[in-house]
């Protein structure tokens, strides 16, 4: 129970800062660089390890087998989060600088999210079957926590003149949370000593492959959101409004529909409710892009927060259904490095994009990208047939 609680907490107010800093890292350099393409390269840098990971991490993401060595990476990718504040407090931060600390943080996260995600789900199996989807369920139900509320927050401190200290803040959480994995004793048996790459597991689990690459699309046009409103607020001499009311609207649908997801996960093929759920988003994306005003924008993300969560929540049933042991960590480690890849593709690219069209092309034309790839998901999955049930493999209970 402990080691559930100390990861749960520390994941959470990990997200939490992340909130902040997403509110705040763009303003801060548009306020150094005066560059809008430059506003996504960090994060955008910060995709290249992540997509390299399934080459240089395969033995790596192993190692991440307990607290103290999660801890030794969060402490890593704190010290990495600080050069930005720092930089900009001297006034010398550059294109260049965003881009090789993006890099550097980007060798963490590939490590640090699917680790921690890994250890849940390891610390769920011991409490009995079908325990690791509840677990990472509570995980993704914090994050949306930090999604209503952290953007709100950031926006006041942004309005009270102290957006650097949210980037400072970030990097303490961050090292925080590390240091609070640290009681996290419990590693894989000794006999546990396989190391699958993510190809190997995904063969013959053509469902996961499936929902990675509509919810990879659904990542890689996230930047239209996130990006795409912090702009359109500055913009308007808004600054964070924008893209607080559309996060903190998101996270109020996330967190209403965390709370059917499972039931509803039961009773629809998952594949095909991950393909309807981010086709509503694109429309959401869409919906955006033709009504921008605050309040609009709120009502719009609230939606895709709730279609976000059914199709996470299918593609996660899918894993821990058809797998477990090294396997598991191996999908949930390629879950993470399609999701962290293809955010960063988005926003390497996004930057540029909206330099070149506009916000609201942008999100008009994302969306319009995300239901064609999700209407193309959807109808391959029509033609498959219902997965088996290997006696081998767990089944999540009823409870969950």
């Amino acid at each position: 129970m402990r080691d559930a609680l100390v990861l749960l907490v520390g994941g959470a107010i990990a997200e939490l800062a992340f909130r902040f800093a997403q509110v705040a890292l763009p303003l801060v350099v548009l306020q150094e660089t005066g560059s809008v393409a430059a506003t996504g390269l960090a994060g955008g840098a910060a995709g290249l390890p992540v997509l390299l990971s399934p080459w240089w991490a395969r033995r790596a993401r192993q190692w991440v087998d307990s607290g103290p060595r999660l801890a030794v990476v969060a402490a890593g990718s704190a010290g990495v989060l600080a050069i930005v504040p720092a930089a900009a407090g001297l006034g010398v931060l550059t294109p260049w600088l965003l881009a090789l600390s993006g890099l550097l943080l980007g060798f963490g996260d590939a490590l640090s999210s699917p680790g921690r995600t890994a250890l849940l789900a390891d610390t769920g199996d011991k409490w009995g079957e079908g325990r690791a989807v509840v677990l990472l369920t509570w995980q993704d139900g914090l994050r949306r926590v930090g999604m209503v509320i952290g953007p709100p927050i950031a926006a006041v401190a942004v309005a009270a003149g102290i957006t650097e200290g949210l980037l400072w803040a970030e990097a303490a959480v961050v090292l925080g949370s590390g240091l609070l994995a640290v009681l996290v004793r419990a590693e894989r048996s000794s006999g546990d000593t396989a190391a699958p790459s993510i190809r190997k597991s995904l063969t013959g689990r053509r469902e996961v492959a499936l929902g990675w690459i509509v919810r990879g699309t659904g990542c890689v046009t996230w930047f239209a959101f996130t990006l795409g409103l912090s702009v359109l607020g500055a913009q308007r001499g808004q600054p964070g409004v924008y893209l607080a009311a559309g996060m903190s609207g998101y996270g109020v649908g996330a967190v209403l529909g965390t709370v059917v997801a499972m039931k509803v996960v039961r009773r629809v093929e998952p594949v095909r409710l991950a393909a309807v759920s981010w086709a509503v988003v694109g429309l959401c994306w869409a919906g955006m892009g033709i009504w921008t005003h605050p309040a609009s924008t709120a009502g719009w993300a609230a939606v895709a927060g709730v279609a976000v969560v059914w199709g996470i929540a299918a593609i996660s049933q899918t894993i821990t259904r058809s797998s477990s042991g090294p396997d598991r960590r191996a999908l949930l480690s390629g879950q993470s490095v399609v999701v962290n890849a293809c955010s960063s593709a988005g926003l390497l690219a996004g930057g540029p994009v909206i330099a070149v069209i506009g916000v609201q092309a942008t999100l008009i034309a994302s969306g319009l990208l995300t239901v064609f790839v999700a209407a193309t998901v959807g109808y391959v999955a029509r033609s498959m047939p219902k997965p088996g049930r290997s006696a081998s493999v767990s089944t999540p209970s009823a409870s969950v």
